[in-house]
């Protein structure tokens, strides 16, 4: 036995070297083969599998036409993905696991119902990059250009649920979302909260020796600054709305400069999308200061989420005008044992040093010491509004 191993190993050595040279032995090609007909045969069942998943799906979807029941929900969303990995045993990482089975319920939504997912666009934004992380390539999207428009649409019912960005790692709550959530308050609901990771590509279909002006939003210029200040401190930086639109306008000057017979000088700093919907090839990939750079988004919808467990609560309020009232509302949530993960303030718009607050407390709306904390925390206010309970996001996309 040990010499047939040494065997073995000698023809595994020359195997190894003959490929090397890039010619394949006949060893190899036969061992090979067999393991593509092997694949070949598991692609089968695979297909097979998951066409016979689609028409259970498909009765499901049959059932729910016939009640209220939604066809997305985060709850039963949140216990999928969790059974599918703790079943993972590799060698597969649990991020393709979840990347295979966000696209399958993609398309077990337009097996159902076919949904329409509102988000702050134009095209290619990283509300348009974290909708179809979560949804899917098999739902319709549509782009709006105002984070209140996501919510009018959802409000409205022209779209089934709509993605906004509620918090960024480094520069903090989104004001508008902030903004529009009070003004719905009770009209529609926080569905489901995703965290993406915020990678930023430099885009050019010119020469990096050229570039001249630089175009993106100013937020971005400022996750940036490091990067910029270190390759191109001549360079001019354009702000423009959106990352999408930077894009358009630094393919727009390049094409104007080439038609004069100029050189191309213009760049953009926006998403790995947005590059490849607009054919801007990417020149630097990954140069923001802070690789750990996270964006919170909020799924919202008419609906109301389901208990899972371990989930979130977002609520906003308005406090007496009276000494230790804020303290008094913190404390009722301490007093209850519930947790607070996040806090933050608004003008209230109505009166001058007047403030509106939004808080995310883990735990559900329907737990009973959520319940207590938000019966006791009443007191203490003009106003409170719970804006929704939703599954916990416990993974980055």
């Amino acid at each position: 036995m040990a010499k047939k191993s040494t065997k073995k190993k000698a023809a595994s050595k020359g195997s190894k070297k003959t490929s090397a040279k890039g010619v394949e032995s006949q060893a190899d090609s036969a061992a090979l083969e067999s393991l593509r007909k092997k694949i070949d045969r598991i692609d089968k069942k695979l297909v097979a599998i998951l066409n016979e998943r689609a028409s259970c799906v498909v009765e499901v979807g049959e059932i729910k036409r016939g009640s209220d029941t939604p066809i997305y929900a985060p709850h039963r969303e949140a216990q999928v993905l969790q059974r599918a990995l703790d079943n993972n045993e590799g060698p597969l990482p649990d991020r393709t696991i979840e990347a295979v089975y966000r696209e399958m319920m993609s398309g077990s939504f337009a097996l159902e119902r076919p949904l329409r997912i509102g988000f702050l666009g134009p095209p290619g934004s990283y509300s348009h990059q974290a909708s179809v992380k979560q949804f899917g390539s098999s739902v319709e999207y549509t782009d709006l250009r105002l984070i209140g428009s996501v919510f009018d649409e959802v409000r409205r019912g022209h779209a089934n649920y709509g993605l906004v960005p509620i918090e960024n790692s480094i520069g903090g709550g989104i004001t508008e979302t902030l903004d529009a959530l009070w003004s719905n308050a009770g009209k529609v609901h926080v569905y489901a909260e995703i965290q993406i990771a915020i990678h930023h590509m430099f885009l050019s279909d010119a020469d990096p020796k050229h570039i001249r002006r630089i175009h993106s939003k100013p937020e971005v210029f400022a996750q940036c600054r490091e990067w910029l200040s270190a390759q191109y401190p001549d360079a001019t930086l354009c702000p423009d709305a959106s990352t999408s639109q930077s894009v358009m306008t630094a393919i727009e000057e390049n094409k104007t400069a080439r038609s004069i017979g100029a050189d191309p000088g213009s760049a953009s700093i926006a998403s790995e999308l947005a590059g490849e919907l607009y054919g801007a090839p990417i020149l630097f990939e990954g140069i923001e200061d802070n690789p750990d750079n996270i964006t919170r988004f909020y799924v919202i919808s008419k609906e109301r989420a389901g208990r899972t467990g371990d989930d979130k609560t977002a609520i906003t309020f308005v406090t007496e005008d009276k000494h230790g009232a804020l303290v008094e509302v913190l404390q009722s949530f301490h007093n209850a044992g519930v947790n607070l993960s996040h806090i933050d303030k608004r003008p209230s718009g109505r009166e001058n040093w007047n403030y509106t607050f939004y808080i995310d407390a883990n735990g559900h709306r329907d737990d009973p010491e959520m319940k207590k904390a938000l019966k006791d925390a009443r007191v203490h206010c003009k106003e409170i509004q719970v804006l929704g309970s939703f599954p916990r996001s416990t993974r980055i996309l």
